[in-house]
C-alpha cells in the first residue's frame, strides 16, 4: 500500500547534513587535536562546505535538515546561525559524536542534554535527533520521547517513516530510516590513518547510484533520505554532483522535497499504527547428539 503524503505527492524526498566538523574525531581520539592536518580536513565542513551548500540549496529553492553536534554549536555558532538565517532546520547530533554503542541510559542522557544546551544558547530548540554514526540503544528512543523530540533518523529497517513506541514510556515518536547506501561517508571519506577511511570515488559514479535510489523510492512511494557531511560532500566537484542530483529529483512527478522535520509531522498527524520493536536475542548453545 502506498504511502499517504501530503497533496497527492507521490513519495517523499530530504537532504540531510551532518556537520560533524572537529567532533567525530576528537571523540574516537581526543589527542587527534595534536593533528592540524586532521583538524583542518575536519574544520573544511564550517568553514567552506556548509557556506557552499547553503548556496547550492538558495539556487535550487530546496529547503533541508542539518544534524549539528553541540560541540560544533559551541566552536562554529555564527555557521550554525547561517544555517538558521537560511531558513532550514537544525536538529540534534549528540554533543561531541560521542559513540552510542552499548553505554547505559544515564550516560545516554548527559550526552543528549549537553547537545540540547548547546543548541538552546543559539535559540535552537530541535525537533530531531540522529544518534551519532546511526547507533541507537534500546533505551534510546525512551530518551528521545521523554525530552520531547518528535522524531529520529538513526535506524534502518524501513522506506518509510513509521510511529515508534518507546519501550518504557507510553509515548511514542516518528522514526525516518536512513540507508548507509545513501550516506555519502561510504563513497567519499578517506584521511590516512583515520578509522572509517575507505576509497574516494567518482562525483560521477556516487551521483548515478544515488538517482537510481532516488528513482526507485520515487517508484515505490518512499522516502529518500541522503546523508552528506559538509566536510567530505561540501568540495566543490562533489556538490556540483550534488546540486545536479538536486535537480534531477525535483524532476520526478509528484516528489515531496522537505525538512525530515514536516516528514515527521505529517506522519505523525496522518499514521495510525505504532511500531513496537522487538528485541532478539541470540539462542543458547545448542548441542547435538549423534547416535
Amino acid at each position: 500500500m502506498n504511502f499517504p503524503w501530503p497533496d497527492g505527492r507521490r513519495a517523499a524526498a530530504a537532504f540531510t547534513f551532518d556537520v560533524d566538523a572537529e567532533s567525530c574525531v576528537l571523540a574516537h581520539d581526543p589527542s587527534a587535536s595534536s593533528r592540524m592536518s586532521l583538524m583542518t580536513h575536519q574544520a573544511y565542513g564550517p568553514r567552506a562546505g556548509v557556506p557552499r551548500l547553503l548556496r547550492l540549496l538558495r539556487r535550487q529553492d530546496v529547503k533541508a535538515t542539518f544534524f549539528v553536534p553541540g560541540f560544533t554549536a559551541d566552536t562554529y555558532p555564527d555557521m550554525v546561525r547561517s544555517i538558521v538565517d537560511e531558513g532550514h532546520e537544525v536538529a540534534h547530533h549528540g554533543y561531541l559524536h560521542e559513540p552510542m554503542q552499548g553505554i547505559d541510559a544515564a550516560r545516554e542522557a548527559e550526552y543528549l542534554d549537553r547537545g540540547l544546551e548547546a543548541l538552546d544558547r543559539l535559540g535552537i530548540r530541535p525537533a530531531g535527533y540522529r544518534a551519532p554514526w546511526w547507533e541507537m540503544n534500546w533505551h534510546t528512543p525512551d530518551l528521545l520521547i521523554e525530552r520531547g523530540f518528535q522524531y529520529d533518523s538513526s535506524l534502518l529497517d524501513g522506506d518509510t517513516p513509521y510511529r515508534l513506541h518507546g519501550t518504557g514510556t507510553t509515548g511514542d515518536l516518528v522514526e525516518i530510516p536512513v540507508d548507509w547506501g545513501l550516506d555519502d561517508w561510504e563513497q567519499y571519506a578517506f584521511y590516512p590513518g583515520w578509522t572509517g577511511s575507505g576509497v574516494i570515488e567518482s562525483p560521477r559514479k556516487v551521483h548515478e547510484m544515488w538517482l537510481l535510489e532516488a528513482q526507485a523510492h520515487h517508484a515505490e512511494s518512499g522516502c529518500f533520505v541522503l546523508t552528506n557531511h559538509p566536510f567530505i560532500s561540501g568540495r566543490p566537484s562533489r556538490a556540483a554532483a550534488l546540486e545536479r542530483l538536486i535537480e534531477d529529483v525535483r524532476a520526478l512527478d509528484g516528489m515531496w522535497i522537505t525538512t525530515l522535520e514536516e516528514i515527521a509531522a505529517h506522519t505523525a498527524g496522518t499514521v495510525k499504527e505504532i511500531r513496537h520493536i522487538e528485541r532478539i536475542e541470540a539462542p543458547g548453545s545448542l548441542t547435538t547428539s549423534h547416535g
